[in-house]
């Protein structure tokens, strides 16, 4: 909240909140790469923006993504959904909130809508029952605009196997597992076109940043810059030749 100086008029200003834009998709679509990438063009434009992931972001988060990860470790589907429900509550309660009402952006890599595809979806749960799970989680947060990668099953899983022979628990999961979850984000794409929007993952990563931020474009304050050039093509480097310097915490 900013207050006026002393002698100014007495009125009180709210800052305005910051906006929430999450990046979904299977494991190998290219959401970490448009996260990262997303984040600096947004950055490039003026706006105050912080880069997490999911599950993780914040110390207690990133404990129980170890254990999620973990391949020696056998997890029921409903003890599953409810730790990243959990990991999911401290982010939003530690990190999330207190940027998001601070007038943070927040690129987000996965959210709630992950949790509905892979457990509700992938693991049979209902997606409506790891709704539930994920409203109390996260006091009712949604974001203001999430982006899908979509891409053929068998191309994400190729991906995932170049960028790494040891798979985590969850990518060593069968084909049909990842065609259930593809099939989940096809349903919420298809149920809220307003905030979810797909986007082709197999076009190259500069051209899939440009076409976030077009889907970006009613969010963006008045005065920013709504040019759709990267930083690919502002010549700072990008996914289609060096890194984009961003972490993700």
């Amino acid at each position: 909240m900013l207050v006026a100086p002393p002698g100014a008029p007495d009125t009180v200003t709210e800052m305005p909140r910051g906006r929430l834009i999450t990046v979904e998709g299977l494991d190998g679509s290219g959401k970490t790469t448009l996260a990262v990438g997303l984040a600096e063009a947004l950055r490039s434009r003026g706006l105050e923006v912080e880069l997490l992931r999911e599950p993780g972001g914040v110390e207690a988060a990133e404990r129980i993504r170890q254990v999620l990860a973990d391949p020696a470790l056998r997890i029921g589907a409903r003890a599953e959904a409810m730790l990243y429900a959990a990991a999911r509550a401290q982010l939003v309660e530690e990190s999330l909130e207190p940027r998001l009402g601070a007038g943070i952006w927040v690129v987000l890599d996965r959210f709630v809508d992950s949790s509905l595809a892979y457990q509700g979806g992938g693991r049979g749960l209902g997606m409506e029952e790891v709704a539930d799970i994920n409203r109390f989680a996260t006091r009712g947060l949604i974001p203001d605009r999430t982006i899908v990668l979509t891409v053929p099953p068998e191309v994400a899983r190729t991906r995932t196997r170049a960028r790494s022979p040891s798979l985590d628990r969850l990518e060593q999961e069968h084909d049909d597992f990842f065609l259930r979850v593809a099939e989940a984000y096809d349903r919420l794409v298809e149920a809220d076109p307003k905030r979810i929007r797909a986007l082709d993952a197999v076009e190259p990563p500069d051209r899939v940043v440009k076409a976030a931020l077009e889907q970006l474009a009613d969010l963006l304050p008045s005065g920013v810059a709504c040019d759709l050039k990267t930083p690919v093509e502002q010549g700072s480097g990008g996914p289609g030749g060096q890194s984009w310097g961003g972490k993700i915490r």
